[in-house]
């Protein structure tokens, strides 16, 4: 089956449900404040894609969630090399992943906005604290299945640390730590919305938190379906990089 196929087959179960909603909703009536058939909500997303505000509020938020996917996977994947390379640095941060790992997103709001204010920078932190988690811990447990005899011979070899990393094991490890950038990217999207609806005035969930308070559920409603299908693309996306990249890797690697 192709990728186009398994596509249209998925789409006909929410077309469906579309259809029979804007059906229900013409026939029994609905009440206006709280939920829109599915025809306004196009209408409202294709007016806003029109006047642009739909537009700009997609970049603030892909600004906020890419920026801090950046940082925070950056800095995760040198954590997890570390963490993975070295036993002792794996012993000596246990306890500190352990105590902050569980720690919520939004529970770092607050201190964000003491130290950044309102704005990009203040996002940016709370995404990349976020997305840190999961790049850290899966690049340790990518690492682990790094072909011990490859390091042995890079060892035999006399190869430095940092070319030791370069030649392999990013190579070795690369189709798993990939899979954790995918994860990332999609908690980095989730985590920017969740940021503007709770505290920054900008972007998509702030889009969202207008439109409800306005009492405009056409648009609330449109807004998240573009969120949605912002998110799809991306992840159609990165897995369309995956194969293109790592079509020669054995497959459990790159779906683990």
């Amino acid at each position: 089956m192709t990728q186009r196929a398994t596509i249209l087959r998925g789409l006909a179960l929410p077309l469906t449900v579309l259809l029979v909603a804007e059906i229900a909703m013409r026939t029994r009536g609905f009440n206006a404040e709280v939920v829109a058939p599915p025809s306004e909500v196009a209408r409202a997303l294709w007016a806003a894609l029109r006047d642009g505000t739909v537009l700009a509020a997609t970049w603030q938020t892909l600004a906020a969630a890419l920026g801090g996917l950046a940082l925070g996977c950056g800095l995760g994947l040198a954590a997890g090399l570390w963490c993975g390379l070295s036993q002792r640095a794996q012993r000596w941060s246990a306890l500190s992943v352990e105590l902050l790992r569980p720690v919520p997103s939004v529970a770092l709001i607050p201190v964000a906005m003491l130290a950044f204010g309102f704005g990009l920078r203040m996002e940016i932190t709370v995404v990349a604290f976020t997305c840190f988690w999961p790049m850290l811990l899966l690049t340790q447990a990518a690492l682990r299945h790094v072909e011990p005899r490859l390091l042995e011979v890079a060892q035999v070899l006399g190869l430095a640390p940092l070319a030791r990393i370069g030649k392999i094991v990013l190579p070795a490890a690369a189709p798993r730590i990939f899979v954790a950038f995918r994860l990332g990217v999609g908690i980095a999207l989730v985590v920017a919305v969740t940021v503007e609806i709770t505290a920054n005035p900008q972007g998509l969930g702030f889009g969202l938190m207008s439109a409800q308070q306005n009492l405009r559920p056409e648009l609330m409603f449109a807004l998240l379906l573009w969120i949605g299908l912002l998110g799809w693309a991306l992840s159609l996306g990165l897995a369309a990089i995956e194969r293109r990249v790592f079509r020669h890797a054995v497959p459990s690697q790159v779906q683990a």
